[in-house]
Protein backbone atom coordinates (compact mmCIF):
# COMPACT_ATOMS: atom_id res chain seq x y z
CA UNK A 1 0.00 0.00 0.00
CA UNK A 2 0.96 3.53 -0.83
CA UNK A 3 2.31 6.36 1.57
CA UNK A 4 0.36 9.12 1.08
CA UNK A 5 1.22 11.47 -1.71
CA UNK A 6 1.29 14.35 1.07
CA UNK A 7 4.68 12.85 2.54
CA UNK A 8 6.15 13.31 -1.06
CA UNK A 9 7.83 16.63 -1.84
CA UNK A 10 9.87 16.80 -5.12
CA UNK A 11 11.10 20.06 -4.53
CA UNK A 12 13.02 19.15 -1.97
CA UNK A 13 16.06 17.26 -2.67
CA UNK A 14 17.91 14.31 -1.02
CA UNK A 15 21.19 13.32 -0.41
CA UNK A 16 22.95 10.91 -3.05
CA UNK A 17 23.08 7.76 -1.07
CA UNK A 18 18.84 7.83 -0.02
CA UNK A 19 16.63 6.56 -2.08
CA UNK A 20 12.97 7.31 -2.11
CA UNK A 21 9.95 6.00 0.50
CA UNK A 22 9.24 2.48 -0.27
CA UNK A 23 5.95 2.64 -1.87
CA UNK A 24 4.60 -0.40 -1.18
CA UNK A 25 5.45 -1.71 2.54
CA UNK A 26 2.72 -4.46 3.20
CA UNK A 27 -0.71 -5.08 1.87
CA UNK A 28 -2.40 -4.46 5.71
CA UNK A 29 -0.07 -1.46 6.08
CA UNK A 30 -2.54 1.38 7.15
CA UNK A 31 -0.67 5.01 5.48
CA UNK A 32 -3.62 7.21 6.84
CA UNK A 33 -3.13 5.62 10.55
CA UNK A 34 0.54 5.41 10.32
CA UNK A 35 1.47 9.09 8.55
CA UNK A 36 -1.98 11.62 10.15
CA UNK A 37 -1.85 15.05 9.50
CA UNK A 38 -2.58 17.40 12.74
CA UNK A 39 -5.36 19.74 12.05
CA UNK A 40 -4.82 23.38 12.99
CA UNK A 41 -7.01 23.49 16.20
CA UNK A 42 -4.33 20.25 17.19
CA UNK A 43 -1.34 21.74 16.46
CA UNK A 44 -2.40 25.59 18.18
CA UNK A 45 -3.32 23.08 21.39
CA UNK A 46 0.25 21.55 21.22
CA UNK A 47 1.28 24.99 21.52
CA UNK A 48 0.95 24.33 24.85
CA UNK A 49 3.28 21.85 25.67
CA UNK A 50 6.52 22.72 23.26
CA UNK A 51 8.82 25.37 22.35
CA UNK A 52 9.01 26.75 18.65
CA UNK A 53 12.39 26.47 16.87
CA UNK A 54 14.32 27.20 13.55
CA UNK A 55 16.84 24.22 12.58
CA UNK A 56 19.32 24.70 9.61
CA UNK A 57 18.95 22.06 6.75
CA UNK A 58 21.03 19.47 7.70
CA UNK A 59 20.52 19.28 11.23
CA UNK A 60 19.77 15.89 12.84
CA UNK A 61 16.77 15.68 15.17
CA UNK A 62 17.49 12.13 16.39
CA UNK A 63 19.55 9.46 15.56
CA UNK A 64 19.73 5.89 15.53
CA UNK A 65 20.47 4.44 18.41
CA UNK A 66 19.15 7.86 20.68
CA UNK A 67 16.76 7.11 23.61
CA UNK A 68 14.30 9.72 24.78
CA UNK A 69 14.04 11.59 21.89
CA UNK A 70 11.67 14.31 21.61
CA UNK A 71 8.39 14.91 19.46
CA UNK A 72 9.00 17.56 16.64
CA UNK A 73 5.75 19.05 14.78
CA UNK A 74 6.48 20.54 11.20
CA UNK A 75 5.11 24.29 11.17
CA UNK A 76 7.19 24.93 7.96
CA UNK A 77 9.94 22.90 6.18
CA UNK A 78 10.51 19.20 6.00
CA UNK A 79 11.87 16.21 8.03
CA UNK A 80 12.88 12.73 6.42
CA UNK A 81 13.36 9.89 8.58
CA UNK A 82 15.55 7.18 7.20
CA UNK A 83 16.45 3.39 7.99
CA UNK A 84 20.08 2.48 8.10
CA UNK A 85 21.12 -0.48 5.76
CA UNK A 86 24.09 -3.37 6.11
CA UNK A 87 26.01 -1.89 3.42
CA UNK A 88 26.23 1.80 5.02
CA UNK A 89 23.23 3.55 2.72
CA UNK A 90 20.18 4.55 4.01
CA UNK A 91 16.57 5.09 2.79
CA UNK A 92 13.79 7.48 3.22
CA UNK A 93 10.97 5.39 5.46
CA UNK A 94 8.76 8.64 5.67
CA UNK A 95 9.03 12.44 5.06
CA UNK A 96 7.36 14.78 7.18
CA UNK A 97 6.07 17.95 5.99
CA UNK A 98 3.32 21.07 7.67
CA UNK A 99 1.51 19.48 10.51
CA UNK A 100 2.70 16.05 10.30
CA UNK A 101 4.78 15.00 13.52
CA UNK A 102 8.08 12.75 14.21
CA UNK A 103 8.34 9.29 16.23
CA UNK A 104 7.35 6.10 16.14
CA UNK A 105 7.16 3.06 18.73
CA UNK A 106 10.26 4.37 20.73
CA UNK A 107 8.48 7.83 21.20
CA UNK A 108 6.10 5.84 23.46
CA UNK A 109 9.06 4.06 26.00
CA UNK A 110 12.72 4.17 26.60
CA UNK A 111 14.02 2.09 24.12
CA UNK A 112 16.30 3.55 21.41
CA UNK A 113 15.27 5.21 18.30
CA UNK A 114 15.20 2.75 15.10
CA UNK A 115 15.43 5.10 12.66
CA UNK A 116 17.27 8.91 12.08
CA UNK A 117 15.12 12.50 11.13
CA UNK A 118 16.90 14.98 9.55
CA UNK A 119 15.81 18.48 8.51
CA UNK A 120 16.13 18.56 4.88
CA UNK A 121 15.89 22.46 4.52
CA UNK A 122 15.68 25.41 6.59
CA UNK A 123 12.74 24.22 9.26
CA UNK A 124 10.14 25.76 11.89
CA UNK A 125 9.29 22.85 13.99
CA UNK A 126 7.50 23.04 17.44
CA UNK A 127 9.41 20.58 19.97
CA UNK A 128 8.28 18.57 22.44
CA UNK A 129 9.66 17.06 25.29
CA UNK A 130 9.93 13.86 26.58
CA UNK A 131 8.17 14.89 30.19
CA UNK A 132 5.74 17.64 27.99
CA UNK A 133 4.59 14.78 26.19
CA UNK A 134 3.45 12.53 29.25
CA UNK A 135 1.48 15.37 30.12
CA UNK A 136 -0.07 15.96 26.78
CA UNK A 137 -0.92 12.19 26.47
CA UNK A 138 -3.19 12.49 29.53
CA UNK A 139 -4.82 15.70 29.25
CA UNK A 140 -5.54 15.67 24.71
CA UNK A 141 -7.35 12.21 24.26
CA UNK A 142 -7.98 12.69 20.95
CA UNK A 143 -3.96 13.71 19.92
CA UNK A 144 -2.95 10.86 22.18
CA UNK A 145 -4.69 8.24 20.63
CA UNK A 146 -3.64 10.08 17.10
CA UNK A 147 0.16 9.94 18.20
CA UNK A 148 -0.26 5.88 19.89
CA UNK A 149 -2.19 5.11 16.88
CA UNK A 150 0.55 6.25 14.26
CA UNK A 151 3.61 5.26 16.44
CA UNK A 152 2.69 1.55 16.39
CA UNK A 153 1.43 1.59 12.85
CA UNK A 154 4.85 3.14 11.97
CA UNK A 155 6.95 0.57 13.37
CA UNK A 156 4.65 -1.83 11.93
CA UNK A 157 6.51 -0.16 8.52
CA UNK A 158 9.25 -0.33 9.86
CA UNK A 159 9.03 -3.82 10.45
CA UNK A 160 8.60 -4.94 6.74
CA UNK A 161 11.24 -3.15 5.77
CA UNK A 162 13.96 -5.71 4.75
CA UNK A 163 16.73 -3.54 4.84
CA UNK A 164 15.49 -1.70 8.57
CA UNK A 165 16.34 -3.31 12.15
CA UNK A 166 19.14 -6.06 12.17
CA UNK A 167 19.82 -9.42 10.80
CA UNK A 168 19.60 -13.11 12.21
CA UNK A 169 21.83 -15.47 10.63
CA UNK A 170 21.25 -19.12 11.19
CA UNK A 171 20.39 -22.61 10.45
CA UNK A 172 16.68 -23.34 10.16
CA UNK A 173 15.34 -24.38 13.36
CA UNK A 174 17.92 -24.14 15.03
CA UNK A 175 16.67 -23.71 19.04
CA UNK A 176 18.67 -20.68 19.69
CA UNK A 177 17.63 -18.82 16.63
CA UNK A 178 13.72 -19.45 17.16
CA UNK A 179 14.29 -18.19 20.86
CA UNK A 180 15.96 -15.16 19.50
CA UNK A 181 13.39 -14.88 17.02
CA UNK A 182 10.69 -14.74 19.26
CA UNK A 183 12.61 -12.16 21.62
CA UNK A 184 12.03 -9.74 18.46
CA UNK A 185 8.86 -10.45 16.91
CA UNK A 186 7.29 -10.37 20.90
CA UNK A 187 9.16 -7.06 21.37
CA UNK A 188 8.21 -5.30 18.14
CA UNK A 189 11.56 -4.88 16.98
CA UNK A 190 13.00 -4.70 13.19
CA UNK A 191 14.66 -7.51 12.35
CA UNK A 192 14.97 -10.23 9.45
CA UNK A 193 16.48 -13.89 9.13
CA UNK A 194 18.50 -15.55 6.97
CA UNK A 195 18.71 -19.01 7.22
CA UNK A 196 22.19 -20.73 6.47
CA UNK A 197 21.86 -24.33 4.49
CA UNK A 198 23.96 -27.28 5.67
CA UNK A 199 25.87 -27.13 3.52
CA UNK A 200 27.30 -23.47 3.64
CA UNK A 201 30.77 -23.46 5.25
CA UNK A 202 29.93 -22.34 8.86
CA UNK A 203 30.97 -22.60 12.19
CA UNK A 204 27.87 -24.11 13.81
CA UNK A 205 29.42 -23.16 17.23
CA UNK A 206 29.41 -19.59 16.04
CA UNK A 207 25.73 -19.58 15.32
CA UNK A 208 23.53 -17.73 15.53
CA UNK A 209 24.64 -14.89 15.32
CA UNK A 210 22.88 -10.95 15.49
CA UNK A 211 24.71 -8.73 12.84
CA UNK A 212 23.43 -5.08 13.71
CA UNK A 213 23.11 -2.38 11.60
CA UNK A 214 26.07 -0.94 12.19
CA UNK A 215 27.94 -3.89 10.68
CA UNK A 216 28.93 -5.63 14.33
CA UNK A 217 28.21 -8.98 14.60
CA UNK A 218 26.95 -10.75 17.86
CA UNK A 219 27.45 -14.23 18.39
CA UNK A 220 24.99 -16.25 20.06
CA UNK A 221 23.71 -13.29 22.35
CA UNK A 222 22.03 -14.28 25.22
CA UNK A 223 18.51 -12.48 25.21
CA UNK A 224 19.53 -9.77 28.02
CA UNK A 225 23.04 -9.24 26.54
CA UNK A 226 21.05 -8.27 23.33
CA UNK A 227 17.84 -6.61 24.90
CA UNK A 228 20.83 -4.25 26.05
CA UNK A 229 22.89 -3.86 22.41
CA UNK A 230 19.72 -2.80 20.78
CA UNK A 231 17.69 -0.25 23.37
CA UNK A 232 14.94 -2.72 24.03
CA UNK A 233 16.26 -2.87 27.91
CA UNK A 234 14.67 -0.08 29.99
CA UNK A 235 16.61 0.60 32.97
CA UNK A 236 14.75 1.83 35.70
CA UNK A 237 15.65 4.76 37.62
CA UNK A 238 17.17 3.98 40.85
CA UNK A 239 16.78 7.50 42.67
CA UNK A 240 12.84 6.86 42.06
CA UNK A 241 9.90 5.73 44.68
CA UNK A 242 6.85 4.14 42.37
CA UNK A 243 3.65 3.95 44.13
CA UNK A 244 3.36 0.35 42.16
CA UNK A 245 5.69 -1.92 41.09
CA UNK A 246 3.84 -4.89 38.49
CA UNK A 247 6.27 -8.11 38.43
CA UNK A 248 5.31 -9.52 35.08
CA UNK A 249 3.60 -8.35 32.13
CA UNK A 250 0.86 -10.94 31.16
CA UNK A 251 -2.82 -9.75 31.37
CA UNK A 252 -3.50 -9.79 34.68
CA UNK A 253 -0.03 -7.23 35.15
CA UNK A 254 -0.64 -5.06 31.77
CA UNK A 255 -4.40 -4.96 33.67
CA UNK A 256 -2.82 -3.56 36.48
CA UNK A 257 -0.68 -1.15 34.96
CA UNK A 258 -3.34 0.53 32.82
CA UNK A 259 -5.38 0.84 35.88
CA UNK A 260 -2.55 2.19 37.98
CA UNK A 261 -1.14 4.79 35.59
CA UNK A 262 -4.81 6.18 34.20
CA UNK A 263 -5.46 6.96 38.07
CA UNK A 264 -2.62 8.87 38.47
CA UNK A 265 -0.06 6.38 40.25
CA UNK A 266 3.55 6.17 39.26
CA UNK A 267 3.87 2.57 37.91
CA UNK A 268 7.01 0.78 36.67
CA UNK A 269 6.17 -3.24 35.11
CA UNK A 270 8.98 -5.52 35.66
CA UNK A 271 8.88 -8.41 32.74
CA UNK A 272 11.57 -11.00 32.59
CA UNK A 273 10.89 -11.12 27.84
CA UNK A 274 8.37 -9.24 26.29
CA UNK A 275 4.64 -8.58 27.34
CA UNK A 276 2.05 -10.70 26.89
CA UNK A 277 2.76 -14.15 29.09
CA UNK A 278 1.82 -17.01 28.93
CA UNK A 279 -1.50 -15.57 26.86
CA UNK A 280 0.92 -13.79 24.13
CA UNK A 281 1.56 -17.70 22.96
CA UNK A 282 -2.23 -18.02 22.21
CA UNK A 283 -3.22 -18.74 18.27
CA UNK A 284 -6.71 -17.43 18.94
CA UNK A 285 -8.87 -16.63 21.51
CA UNK A 286 -12.65 -16.19 20.72
CA UNK A 287 -14.53 -16.10 24.00
CA UNK A 288 -13.29 -12.87 25.10
CA UNK A 289 -15.53 -10.10 25.69
CA UNK A 290 -15.67 -7.38 22.72
CA UNK A 291 -13.52 -9.54 20.20
CA UNK A 292 -16.36 -11.26 18.17
CA UNK A 293 -13.97 -13.08 15.61
CA UNK A 294 -11.33 -13.55 17.85
CA UNK A 295 -7.94 -12.31 18.77
CA UNK A 296 -4.79 -13.68 19.40
CA UNK A 297 -2.74 -13.47 22.17
CA UNK A 298 -0.10 -11.27 20.83
CA UNK A 299 -2.60 -8.35 19.52
CA UNK A 300 -4.01 -8.49 22.84
CA UNK A 301 -0.51 -8.13 24.80
CA UNK A 302 0.41 -5.56 21.99
CA UNK A 303 -2.80 -3.50 23.09
CA UNK A 304 -2.47 -3.87 26.44
CA UNK A 305 1.00 -2.72 26.44
CA UNK A 306 0.67 0.03 23.82
CA UNK A 307 -2.72 1.22 26.07
CA UNK A 308 -0.08 1.14 29.36
CA UNK A 309 2.59 3.20 27.71
CA UNK A 310 -0.05 6.08 26.69
CA UNK A 311 -0.61 6.48 30.28
CA UNK A 312 2.91 6.80 30.88
CA UNK A 313 3.70 3.10 31.96
CA UNK A 314 7.34 2.64 32.86
CA UNK A 315 8.64 -1.36 31.30
CA UNK A 316 11.50 -2.53 32.79
CA UNK A 317 12.04 -5.29 29.72
CA UNK A 318 14.41 -8.24 29.52
CA UNK A 319 14.83 -7.92 33.75
CA UNK A 320 14.49 -10.95 35.51
CA UNK A 321 13.36 -10.27 39.41
CA UNK A 322 15.72 -11.68 41.78
CA UNK A 323 14.68 -10.89 45.57
CA UNK A 324 12.39 -8.59 47.11
CA UNK A 325 12.46 -7.11 51.33
CA UNK A 326 10.73 -4.25 52.75
CA UNK A 327 12.15 -1.66 55.19
CA UNK A 328 9.70 1.06 56.57
CA UNK A 329 6.89 0.34 54.27
CA UNK A 330 9.06 0.37 50.43
CA UNK A 331 9.63 -2.58 49.03
CA UNK A 332 12.91 -2.71 47.62
CA UNK A 333 13.46 -5.28 44.35
CA UNK A 334 16.71 -6.75 43.17
CA UNK A 335 16.92 -7.79 39.47
CA UNK A 336 19.63 -9.59 37.81
CA UNK A 337 22.72 -7.59 37.90
CA UNK A 338 22.42 -5.81 40.85
CA UNK A 339 19.61 -3.32 39.92
CA UNK A 340 17.51 -2.05 42.21
CA UNK A 341 13.87 -1.06 41.81
CA UNK A 342 12.04 1.21 45.02
CA UNK A 343 7.94 0.86 45.09
CA UNK A 344 5.81 1.14 48.11
CA UNK A 345 3.73 -1.50 46.98
CA UNK A 346 3.98 -4.14 45.15
CA UNK A 347 1.80 -6.22 42.42
CA UNK A 348 2.83 -9.69 41.19
CA UNK A 349 1.70 -10.86 38.72
CA UNK A 350 4.55 -13.42 37.17
CA UNK A 351 1.96 -15.59 36.18
CA UNK A 352 2.85 -19.47 35.68
CA UNK A 353 4.50 -21.66 32.83
CA UNK A 354 3.14 -24.62 31.39
CA UNK A 355 4.94 -28.23 32.70
CA UNK A 356 7.55 -30.16 30.68
CA UNK A 357 6.59 -33.54 29.49
CA UNK A 358 7.42 -36.21 31.69
CA UNK A 359 9.83 -37.81 29.01
CA UNK A 360 13.41 -38.13 29.84
CA UNK A 361 15.01 -36.82 26.81
CA UNK A 362 12.19 -33.74 26.27
CA UNK A 363 15.34 -31.53 27.25
CA UNK A 364 16.75 -32.28 23.82
CA UNK A 365 13.64 -31.62 21.97
CA UNK A 366 12.76 -28.09 23.11
CA UNK A 367 12.71 -25.78 20.32
CA UNK A 368 13.49 -28.20 17.93
CA UNK A 369 10.55 -29.78 17.84
CA UNK A 370 8.94 -29.52 20.89
CA UNK A 371 6.68 -26.42 21.65
CA UNK A 372 4.94 -24.46 24.64
CA UNK A 373 3.35 -21.99 22.05
CA UNK A 374 1.35 -22.18 19.15
CA UNK A 375 1.41 -18.86 17.09
CA UNK A 376 2.43 -18.26 13.37
CA UNK A 377 6.41 -18.47 14.10
CA UNK A 378 5.52 -22.28 15.31
CA UNK A 379 3.37 -23.11 12.45
CA UNK A 380 5.63 -22.58 9.98
CA UNK A 381 7.06 -25.89 10.75
CA UNK A 382 4.19 -27.93 10.43
CA UNK A 383 2.95 -27.22 6.81
CA UNK A 384 1.13 -30.65 5.76
CA UNK A 385 2.73 -32.77 8.86
CA UNK A 386 1.13 -34.79 11.06
CA UNK A 387 1.87 -32.67 14.87
CA UNK A 388 1.09 -33.50 18.47
CA UNK A 389 -1.03 -31.33 20.80
CA UNK A 390 -0.57 -32.14 24.39
CA UNK A 391 -3.05 -30.64 26.91
CA UNK A 392 -6.55 -30.45 27.86
CA UNK A 393 -7.34 -26.80 28.70
CA UNK A 394 -8.37 -23.83 26.15
CA UNK A 395 -4.78 -22.98 25.54
CA UNK A 396 -4.30 -26.46 24.18
CA UNK A 397 -8.03 -26.74 22.32
CA UNK A 398 -6.89 -22.94 20.85
CA UNK A 399 -3.76 -24.15 19.45
CA UNK A 400 -5.34 -27.71 17.71
CA UNK A 401 -8.33 -25.50 15.92
CA UNK A 402 -5.61 -23.14 14.45
CA UNK A 403 -2.79 -25.97 13.33
CA UNK A 404 -5.37 -28.08 11.59
CA UNK A 405 -5.05 -25.40 9.28
CA UNK A 406 -1.99 -25.89 8.83
CA UNK A 407 -0.79 -29.35 9.76
CA UNK A 408 -1.81 -32.33 7.65
CA UNK A 409 -3.28 -33.81 11.02
CA UNK A 410 -3.42 -33.13 14.62
CA UNK A 411 -3.48 -35.44 16.90
CA UNK A 412 -4.62 -34.14 20.42
CA UNK A 413 -3.36 -36.13 23.51
CA UNK A 414 -5.14 -35.84 26.97
CA UNK A 415 -4.48 -38.01 29.94
CA UNK A 416 -8.05 -37.24 31.00
CA UNK A 417 -11.36 -39.48 29.91
CA UNK A 418 -12.96 -36.26 27.90
CA UNK A 419 -12.78 -32.59 27.53
CA UNK A 420 -16.00 -31.41 29.18
CA UNK A 421 -14.46 -30.75 32.54
CA UNK A 422 -11.50 -28.32 31.05
CA UNK A 423 -12.04 -26.96 27.81
CA UNK A 424 -14.96 -24.67 26.41
CA UNK A 425 -17.16 -26.30 24.49
CA UNK A 426 -17.05 -23.90 21.22
CA UNK A 427 -13.32 -25.46 21.00
CA UNK A 428 -14.62 -29.02 22.05
CA UNK A 429 -17.39 -29.14 19.15
CA UNK A 430 -14.68 -27.95 17.03
CA UNK A 431 -12.30 -30.63 17.65
CA UNK A 432 -14.57 -33.20 17.30
CA UNK A 433 -16.18 -32.13 13.97
CA UNK A 434 -12.71 -31.58 12.61
CA UNK A 435 -11.93 -34.29 10.14
CA UNK A 436 -7.85 -33.17 10.59
CA UNK A 437 -7.71 -33.81 14.52
CA UNK A 438 -7.85 -36.76 15.95
CA UNK A 439 -8.80 -36.71 19.90
CA UNK A 440 -6.54 -39.51 22.19
CA UNK A 441 -8.31 -40.06 25.65
CA UNK A 442 -6.82 -41.48 28.61
CA UNK A 443 -3.35 -41.07 26.72
CA UNK A 444 0.32 -40.19 27.72
CA UNK A 445 3.56 -39.39 25.49
CA UNK A 446 5.77 -42.23 26.36
CA UNK A 447 9.10 -41.26 24.07
CA UNK A 448 10.33 -39.05 21.66
CA UNK A 449 12.78 -39.99 19.25
CA UNK A 450 15.66 -38.27 16.41
CA UNK A 451 18.95 -36.91 16.08
CA UNK A 452 19.43 -33.15 15.95
CA UNK A 453 15.67 -32.32 15.38
CA UNK A 454 12.46 -34.04 16.87
CA UNK A 455 11.33 -36.98 14.35
CA UNK A 456 8.93 -39.79 15.96
CA UNK A 457 6.93 -39.94 19.22
CA UNK A 458 5.62 -42.86 20.53
CA UNK A 459 2.01 -42.61 23.25
CA UNK A 460 -0.02 -45.25 24.76
CA UNK A 461 -3.55 -45.69 26.14
CA UNK A 462 -3.79 -46.09 30.21
CA UNK A 463 -6.64 -47.99 30.02
CA UNK A 464 -6.02 -50.36 27.28
CA UNK A 465 -2.30 -50.63 26.51
CA UNK A 466 -2.53 -49.90 23.06
CA UNK A 467 0.54 -47.78 21.89
CA UNK A 468 0.84 -45.98 18.88
CA UNK A 469 4.61 -44.72 17.17
CA UNK A 470 4.37 -41.99 14.45
CA UNK A 471 6.66 -39.55 12.27
CA UNK A 472 6.36 -35.99 14.46
CA UNK A 473 8.20 -33.48 14.11
CA UNK A 474 6.49 -30.99 16.41
CA UNK A 475 4.96 -31.44 19.53
CA UNK A 476 3.18 -28.48 21.79
CA UNK A 477 2.94 -29.24 25.35
CA UNK A 478 0.63 -27.40 27.22
CA UNK A 479 -0.22 -29.26 30.69
CA UNK A 480 -1.18 -27.75 33.67
CA UNK A 481 0.95 -24.92 34.83
CA UNK A 482 4.00 -24.11 37.53
CA UNK A 483 4.07 -20.63 39.25
CA UNK A 484 6.97 -18.36 38.47
CA UNK A 485 7.44 -17.30 42.07
CA UNK A 486 10.62 -18.82 42.79
CA UNK A 487 11.63 -15.10 43.57
CA UNK A 488 9.22 -14.81 46.68
CA UNK A 489 10.70 -18.13 48.66
CA UNK A 490 10.75 -16.86 52.10
CA UNK A 491 8.95 -13.58 51.36
CA UNK A 492 5.34 -14.33 51.14
CA UNK A 493 3.39 -17.84 52.38
CA UNK A 494 2.98 -19.93 49.16
CA UNK A 495 0.75 -23.10 48.78
CA UNK A 496 2.75 -26.56 48.60
CA UNK A 497 2.89 -26.04 44.88
CA UNK A 498 4.64 -23.02 45.02
CA UNK A 499 1.11 -20.65 44.46
CA UNK A 500 0.98 -17.65 46.22
CA UNK A 501 -1.39 -17.50 49.52
CA UNK A 502 -3.75 -14.45 49.10
CA UNK A 503 -7.01 -13.24 50.81
CA UNK A 504 -7.73 -12.90 54.47
CA UNK A 505 -5.96 -15.59 55.78
CA UNK A 506 -4.06 -16.29 58.56
CA UNK A 507 -4.07 -12.23 59.70
CA UNK A 508 -3.31 -11.58 55.85
CA UNK A 509 -5.09 -7.88 54.75
CA UNK A 510 -8.88 -9.15 54.38
CA UNK A 511 -8.90 -8.56 50.80
CA UNK A 512 -8.95 -11.46 47.65
CA UNK A 513 -5.79 -10.56 46.14
CA UNK A 514 -3.30 -9.16 49.55
CA UNK A 515 -0.44 -11.52 50.31
CA UNK A 516 1.28 -12.28 54.19
CA UNK A 517 3.18 -9.27 53.27
CA UNK A 518 1.77 -5.63 53.79
CA UNK A 519 2.13 -3.94 50.38
CA UNK A 520 2.01 -7.13 48.46
CA UNK A 521 -0.70 -7.93 46.63
CA UNK A 522 -0.86 -11.16 44.05
CA UNK A 523 -3.16 -11.73 40.63
CA UNK A 524 -3.64 -13.74 37.83
CA UNK A 525 -2.06 -17.46 37.33
CA UNK A 526 0.48 -17.10 40.14
CA UNK A 527 -2.38 -16.88 42.70
CA UNK A 528 -3.72 -20.23 44.74
CA UNK A 529 -6.94 -20.74 43.39
CA UNK A 530 -7.05 -17.96 40.73
CA UNK A 531 -9.18 -19.21 37.61
CA UNK A 532 -6.65 -20.15 35.07
CA UNK A 533 -8.17 -17.95 31.97
CA UNK A 534 -7.19 -14.33 30.46
CA UNK A 535 -10.66 -12.67 31.59
CA UNK A 536 -10.20 -13.35 34.97
CA UNK A 537 -6.63 -12.58 35.22
CA UNK A 538 -7.67 -8.98 33.35
CA UNK A 539 -10.75 -9.15 36.27
CA UNK A 540 -8.12 -9.29 38.96
CA UNK A 541 -5.12 -6.78 37.82
CA UNK A 542 -8.29 -4.18 37.29
CA UNK A 543 -9.86 -4.72 40.50
CA UNK A 544 -6.69 -4.78 42.57
CA UNK A 545 -5.37 -1.36 42.15
CA UNK A 546 -8.90 -0.13 44.58
CA UNK A 547 -6.76 -2.32 47.27
CA UNK A 548 -3.39 -0.59 46.68
CA UNK A 549 -5.23 3.06 46.89
CA UNK A 550 -6.06 1.76 50.44
CA UNK A 551 -3.11 0.73 51.24
CA UNK A 552 -1.15 3.64 49.95
CA UNK A 553 -4.07 6.01 51.54
CA UNK A 554 -3.96 3.86 55.19
CA UNK A 555 0.15 3.92 54.92
CA UNK A 556 0.74 8.06 53.24
CA UNK A 557 1.43 9.55 56.36
CA UNK A 558 4.16 7.17 57.36
CA UNK A 559 5.17 6.70 53.69
CA UNK A 560 5.62 10.71 53.73
CA UNK A 561 7.38 11.30 56.78
CA UNK A 562 10.27 8.43 56.43
CA UNK A 563 11.01 8.18 52.24
CA UNK A 564 14.28 8.96 52.77
CA UNK A 565 15.37 7.18 55.82
CA UNK A 566 13.52 4.23 53.96
CA UNK A 567 15.67 4.49 50.89
CA UNK A 568 18.63 4.75 53.16
CA UNK A 569 18.09 1.70 54.85
CA UNK A 570 17.34 -0.51 51.82
CA UNK A 571 20.56 1.15 49.98
CA UNK A 572 22.34 0.01 53.16
CA UNK A 573 21.26 -3.45 53.04
CA UNK A 574 23.12 -3.41 49.24
CA UNK A 575 25.65 -0.68 48.95
CA UNK A 576 24.86 -0.40 45.31
CA UNK A 577 21.29 0.46 44.04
Amino acid sequence: MTIPNDQFDPGHDTQSNESPPTKEITPDFRRDLAFPTLSEEMVQRLRGYGQEEIVPQGAILYTQGDRNSDMFVVLDGGVDVSLSSLNGASKVFARHRRHDFSGEFSLLNSQRAVTEARAIVESRLLRISRSELRLLMRAEGDIANIIVSAAIWRRIGINAEASGGVVLRGYAGNAELMQLQRFFVRNYYPHRIEEIRGGENSDASKLPTVVLSDGRTLVRPSITALADELGITELPDAHTIYDVAVVGAGPSGLAAAVYAASEGLSTIVIEGTAPGGQAGTSSKIENYLGFPTGVSGQQLASRAHLQALKFGVHFAISQEIVTVQQTDGIHKLTLAGGIAVCSRSVIVASGAQYRRLNVKNHNDFENQGVFYAATAMESLFCREKEIIVVGGGNSAGQASVFLSGVAKHVHHIVRGPSLESTMSQYLISRIEGSPRITLYTESEIESLEGDSRLEFVSWSNSRTGETMRKTIGSVFVMIGAEPNSGWLYGTVKLDKKGFVLTGGADGFESTPYATSVPGVYAVGDVRANSVKRIASAVGEGSVVISDVHRYLADHRNNLAVQPDSALAALRAANVEM
